[in-house]
């Protein structure tokens, strides 16, 4: 198998995360997970002391942010201004939850992590990795337009909102749903070409086969 690029989108609590990280020990791809970056960004920004406004202050701020990648077995962790990731519960943290979706809105915001998302792909191929998988809301469309194969996951709101809250989390996937869709920078949407995957009755081990096939099956773009 060539080295591939997969891109996988979807809402809150839609599964992008347990397929991406499942489908990557599977098939030894780097998993991406770009909703982390938005949330360790707005880790950094809050510990700052900034607000989820486009300013001159948060502008500098993300000017001077140097962001490198440690890689954690199949892992790909967003390490910023050389120091180690956040740990997990600094970015799901109640005040990360309340303002990751206002900072994520911000075209400032997006425009400085995009070139480094996109860096990932080569990152993988140099690491000897044999494909990508990056999971986030606007992968397919704005990130890796090119990627091999696009996943589009879905589930109804009630599955998602269960799932929210088996992961701990307090807020309302239809209320994430509706600022990532209506943001004026890269909206959740499917791409033209993605596959869009309904997985409210399927296991994870059900998703993960399916867009294994997927793969396997090819052709996959030429690169």
């Amino acid at each position: 198998m060539a080295f591939t690029v997969v891109a996988i989108d979807g809402g809150a609590a839609s599964g992008k995360s347990s397929t991406a990280r499942l489908l990557a020990e599977r098939l030894s791809f780097l998993h991406v997970d770009t909703g982390t970056h938005y949330r360790s960004m707005a880790r950094a920004c809050l510990d700052a002391g900034l607000h989820p406004v486009d300013s001159f202050e948060l502008r500098a701020f993300l000017a001077a942010m140097r962001l490198d990648t440690v890689i954690d077995g199949y892992q790909s962790r967003l390490a910023i201004n050389g120091s180690p990731p956040f740990a997990d519960q600094r970015i799901r943290s109640e005040d990360v939850n309340r303002n990751v979706s206002q900072f994520a809105a911000l075209p400032a915001v997006r425009e400085s992590i995009k070139r480094y998302q996109q860096s990932q792909v080569h990152r993988a191929a140099s690491d000897g990795f044999r494909g990508l998988v990056m999971e986030g809301r606007d992968i397919g469309t704005v990130i890796l337009p090119e990627a091999d194969l696009k996943i589009f996951l879905t589930a109804d709101a009630a599955t998602r909102q269960s799932r929210r809250h088996l992961e701990g989390g307090v807020d309302r996937v239809e209320d994430r749903d509706k600022i990532d869709s209506s943001r004026a920078t890269a909206p959740l949407r499917p791409a033209h070409d993605a596959v869009c995957i309904d997985n409210s009755t399927l296991s994870l081990e059900e998703v993960v086969e399916r867009v294994t096939g997927l793969i396997l099956e090819g052709p996959c773009r030429p690169r």
